[in-house]
């Protein structure tokens, strides 16, 4: 035993043992079962000491398990069991466990958020799609419907900020909210010349896309309207790969092709009659602007908090309400969108476009908060099997062969452009994972090899899985 004394050995041996219950590791019990002696007092007094510092790191972490990240406890716990044995399998397995339930409870709410997302913005989407129609049979104006439906964006601000005061824990006066929001568009805040090069041209192209799109209502029926406009996340792709410098994905580029395809098909499901082709030119239109809103934005504005994007929409609004009320004024005394009464007006209708489409505005541009975006672009993209329901039962509507097979390639590209940029990784790493599970796992090796041996491949194994 070298210099150690026979008390010193029988207090290590006891100390073992009780660390052995305690704390289930096996590493100097394994040396003591196997006649594994220690000629050098200084290698016994080495490993006492490595063997605290380790129980003293596992009580650690032990304390602070359930603030870790979920990789690092798996990764950790891994390793543990490849080292420790059983006893440390079994501990590191409860952490692992109460990490998973956790990880796996903010995972289903966020799924359960997102299945009544997807059917709020199909039902607001679709229903607002399917009153502007009932409305345009009362009273035919596409732009005072347009004027009147942006008018509602002025909203967007003050909602965010009744919001901000429910679940942030500062409390800002909604002068100050605004002047901190205000900073998104620079160092000088909003300025006129701000306004007018940075705000002005997307309260344009908000109000074309929008107008666009009402006029495709006029001539051709909801679900074409719908499974066209969906055509936009593709021309999005196209742009943001031209303008932007994306990343090149061939199958956005299948896509895009499918997209354009079902545009060609649709246009010949009707015979290339003028009133079809008009609207069809119309929606196309519609979604052309909205992907160069969405492309312009991301250029010259950047990404914009919740905070930043609500002043930007009211902004909008109000410049709608200010600039553009003299045009559904003059439309009137032309008699081109004429009403002869205010009190004749289907105000129900108007109001309930205008409410749809703020609810599906506020939930396209703030539902990120609560789930994932894939499932708020699936929600646009299902109401159009909910259109072409509500269309086969309210209109006269021929679902032939061509049709149907365009409107499913549109929704088919639209798909395939909500997949990952690194979706082909993704597949490659699951079909990795699948197959090591069907491999058998070896036994441990149990064999006499030498303690520094052992705790040698201890620290390789900690350190391989640490990273």
């Amino acid at each position: 035993m070298g210099d150690v004394s026979i008390n010193e050995w029988s207090f290590l041996k006891a100390f073992i043992m009780q660390q052995q219950s305690i704390c289930h590791s096996y590493q100097f019990w394994t040396a003591w079962e196997f006649g594994i002696e220690y000629s050098d007092a200084s290698v016994l007094r080495m490993h006492f000491f490595l063997f605290m510092e380790k129980q003293i790191e596992s009580s650690t972490r032990c304390r602070q398990g359930e603030d870790r990240p979920r990789e690092n406890v798996v990764c950790n716990a891994d390793g543990q069991a490849m080292v420790g044995g059983a006893g440390v399998e079994s501990g590191a397995g409860r952490q692992r466990f109460h990490c998973c339930v956790r990880v796996t409870a903010v995972q289903v709410r966020k799924a359960i958020w997102g299945v009544a997302m997807v059917m709020c913005v199909c039902s607001s989407w679709a229903g607002s799609t399917q009153l502007a129609k009932l409305t345009f049979k009362q009273y035919d104006a596409p732009f005072t419907l347009t004027w009147f439906t942006t008018t509602w964006n002025c909203l967007f601000f003050p909602l965010y900020y009744i919001g901000y005061l429910c679940k942030s824990p500062e409390r800002q006066t909604p002068k100050q909210r605004f002047r901190e929001c205000c900073r998104f568009f620079g160092d000088d805040g909003l300025t006129a010349k701000v306004f007018f090069t940075k705000v002005a041209p997307f309260g344009l192209l908000w109000i074309m896309t929008n107008y666009l799109y009402l006029q495709a209502l006029r001539k051709i029926n909801s679900t074409d309207v719908s499974a066209l406009f969906c055509c936009n996340k593709a021309f999005v792709f196209l742009l943001s790969w031209i303008v932007l410098r994306d990343r090149f994905m061939g199958v956005r580029i299948v896509a895009a092709i499918l997209a354009i395809a079902g545009i060609v098909m649709l246009t010949y499901a009707d015979g290339f009659h003028s009133h079809s082709v008009i609207g069809i030119t119309h929606v196309v239109a519609s979604a052309s602007a909205s992907a160069l809103y969405k492309v312009l934005f991301k250029l010259v504005l950047g990404s914009a908090k919740f905070g930043e994007a609500a002043l930007f929409l009211t902004i909008v609004g109000g410049a709608n309400f200010v600039f553009m009320s003299f045009v559904p004024v003059i439309l009137y005394f032309t008699h081109v969108e004429y009403f002869t009464s205010l009190v004749d007006l289907p105000w129900a209708y108007l109001c309930g476009v205008a409410g749809l489409l703020l609810a599906f505005n506020i939930l396209v541009n703030f539902g990120i908060a609560i789930t994932y975006p894939t499932l708020i672009s699936l929600g646009i993209v299902l109401s159009v099997p909910v259109n072409a329901v509500v269309d086969l039962y309210t209109c006269d509507i021929h679902f032939n062969t061509v049709r149907l097979i365009a409107v499913f390639i549109i929704c088919l590209g639209f798909l395939m452009l909500l997949l990952p940029e690194d979706w082909d990784q993704c597949l490659i790493e699951l079909s990795t994972k699948l197959r090591k599970r069907e491999q058998p796992v070896e036994p441990a090796e149990t064999g006499t090899s030498s303690g520094l041996n052992w705790t040698r491949r201890a620290r390789t194994s900690m350190s391989t899985f640490s990273h």
